[in-house]
């Protein structure tokens, strides 16, 4: 029984790969030609379809609105049944069916005709009624789908996905999109935080651990107890930097036979901690912990101990 699972799961893997291979025969001046129309629009983006191609079109407007293509959704069943009172004179329409001669679509289009709004066809039999009757046509080849019977959607949803990812990407790329704009669009979730949360909107609510490099021993343990970061910073009567002293250094002292009456903190501290600017974004600095294998950071700003993170904080804002 394994083995068939297995046999079937990489048959099915092989012909939609091959069928995205395949899709490249559709990238041409007709693809250029749309999405520059669809670029240069001054109307929204209205996306139909019917059955596993709406699902396909749902997915599609979900990725070009979080990329700076304003679309909407639109059934192709219920668009007859009231929903083409979505539409403005402006619209473009992308209408999305491997056969291209579905009932629904083949009422649909000449409404759309009707009303003057530009139609772009993704659609695999390029001889359909779609085809023929679209301003545009985007083709999505395909030769047999996954399923054995040849019946149920799924090369041909998988090249309907990948060619709705082709044009969001090339519309990215002429709006010129950056990572601020997509912050922009996906503040909640950690995927938004990684793109605009900075260090100084989390260490301002942390404890601000000091001691002075005379300190003894007992002053950094009830320092780095009280504040409860596993660390102290150390610092002049300036507030310059001079070093860190986390708990590992205080187990590390301990490891060894000293007198704890004369140790000072400027004898154990780490003179050349790892730092971060304030302003930096939060997701550098849960870089630097991974990179150097650290849970704190010391905040600086030109020189001046201002702050510390703790790996927790980041954790707690779900960028771990």
């Amino acid at each position: 029984m394994k083995q068939k699972i297995i046999k079937t799961a990489l048959k099915t893997l092989k012909i939609e790969a091959e069928t995205i291979r395949c899709l490249k025969l559709g990238i041409n001046d007709d693809f250029a030609n749309a999405v520059e129309f669809i670029y240069k629009s001054e109307g929204r983006l209205i996306i139909t379809g019917i059955g596993k191609s709406a699902l396909v079109a749902q997915k599609i407007v979900a990725t070009l609105n979080s990329t700076g293509t304003p679309s909407i959704f639109m059934h192709a069943a219920d668009a007859i049944h009231g929903d083409l009172g979505m539409m403005l004179p402006n619209d473009v329409v992308i209408c999305i069916s491997k056969s291209g001669s579905t009932p629904e679509i083949q009422v649909l289009l000449p409404f759309l005709k009707k009303l003057g709004n530009t139609t772009i066809a993704m659609v695999s039999n390029i001889e359909s009624y779609l085809a023929q009757q679209s301003d545009f046509v985007i083709h999505t080849p395909i030769s047999k789908e996954a399923d054995p019977n040849n019946l149920a959607p799924t090369a041909s949803t998988t090249a309907q996905m990948a060619m709705g990812d082709a044009i969001a990407m090339s519309l990215l790329a002429l709006r010129g999109f950056t990572p601020n704009d997509f912050a922009q669009f996906h503040p909640g979730g950690s995927l938004g935080k990684q793109l605009y949360l900075k260090v100084d909107d989390i260490f301002i609510k942390n404890e601000k651990p000091a001691i002075a490099p005379d300190a003894i021993i007992r002053e950094v343990i009830l320092e780095i107890t009280s504040k409860r970061l596993g660390a102290t910073a150390v610092v002049d009567k300036k507030g310059d930097l001079l070093g860190m002293i986390t708990d590992g250094d205080l187990r590390r002292m301990l490891e060894q036979e000293t007198d704890l009456r004369t140790v000072l903190a400027k004898d154990i501290m780490t003179s050349t901690p790892h730092s971060i600017a304030a302003h930096e974004l939060a997701v550098t600095a849960m870089t630097l912990m991974r990179k150097h294998s650290i849970s704190q950071l010391i905040i600086t700003e030109e020189k001046k101990y201002i702050g510390m993170i703790h790996l927790h904080d980041l954790i707690r804002e779900g960028l771990v």
